[in-house]
């Protein structure tokens, strides 16, 4: 089956797999941008880190690297992540929190892992998305927002579990910052079970993170992403055995070009972004400024 296979139902307007990079010691599966789906709301990158296991010894070292005009949403399953950044930073994030790193008018972070936790065997799996800010919030100034696991609304009635983690969805509001319309729900079905998408965005999509998940007819795969049609009223069911998946969603954002790390609806801001990393004057990361990933020619 293509990504726009005629087959497809009515509800799924296009479905994306998840394609595999190398990041240097684990694998990511990257499903946005697509060739033919750059974006689904504000959403403009989607990444799912892992699963992976990590023997004593190095794991998760990315080296420090800059952003622009975009925010990062980092949330994961299992596993940490030592977030530092330019304006000093410095967080560790847990299973079921949430890290929003808003970049805005420039911001340099790393993401590597404690000294105590290299000493230990440990598995990594978790998800990081970026959103574009709209035109208007794009030079805002940069900042960074954790929320604690126990801060993100969720309800589970033994068959269904959600948590919303981003916008308002199923009668209940996430507290984390949001620029425009944006919808982020995690979600577990057990098998049998029900979970009508919520209406709360026009643009929706569905991506599977682990097990197998219906939609009227269609079976989607682990790393896969359903794309649904805007305004469909979509039902996902857990056809085969329990089944984890995110719903992401939101308001459609004007275009957007995308290089290396920098989003931005200018082109023009993206080349003075590449000189200011070329001539090293993006601010630096306290406590770790010795390297940094070069500007990829």
């Amino acid at each position: 089956m293509t990504d726009t296979d005629s087959s497809l139902p009515d509800t799924v307007s296009m479905l994306i797999p998840g394609r595999e990079k190398d990041l240097g010691g684990f694998t990511v599966r990257r499903v946005l941008p697509y060739a033919r789906q750059r974006m689904v709301g504000p959403w403009i990158f989607f990444d799912h880190m892992g699963p992976a296991d990590f023997a004593p010894g190095p794991g998760i070292n990315v080296r420090p690297h800059p952003h622009i005009n975009l925010a990062t949403v980092t949330y994961l399953f299992k596993g940490q992540i030592l977030h530092r950044d330019s304006l000093g930073t410095r967080s560790v994030i847990s299973p079921g929190d949430i890290n929003l790193m808003v970049a805005g008018k420039g911001i340099v972070h790393s993401e590597r892992e404690e000294d105590e936790a290299r000493t230990q065997t440990r598995h990594l799996d978790g998800l990081q998305l970026w959103l574009a800010l709209p035109e208007a919030d794009e030079e805002t100034d940069p900042a960074f927002f954790h929320y604690g696991a126990a801060d993100i609304p969720s309800f589970d009635d033994g068959q269904v579990s959600v948590r919303v983690m981003m916008g308002e969805a199923f009668g209940l509001r996430s507290p984390v910052k949001t620029y425009a319309q944006t919808l982020y729900v995690e979600a577990r079905l057990k098998v049998g079970a029900v979970l009508q998408v919520p209406m709360a965005a026009w643009e929706r999509a569905v991506y599977v993170c682990d097990g197998q998940l219906g939609i009227d007819g269609l079976v989607v795969k682990a790393h896969d992403m359903a794309v649904l049609t805007p305004g469909a009223m979509v039902r996902l069911v857990a056809p085969n055995g329990p089944v984890h998946f995110v719903i992401i969603g939101g308001e459609a954002l004007t275009e957007r070009h995308i290089y290396w790390n920098f989003v931005s609806s200018r082109p023009e801001r993206i080349e003075q972004a590449k000189a200011d990393w070329k001539a090293q004057t993006f601010p630096q990361v306290p406590g770790d400024d010795q390297e940094y990933i070069p500007l990829p020619e």
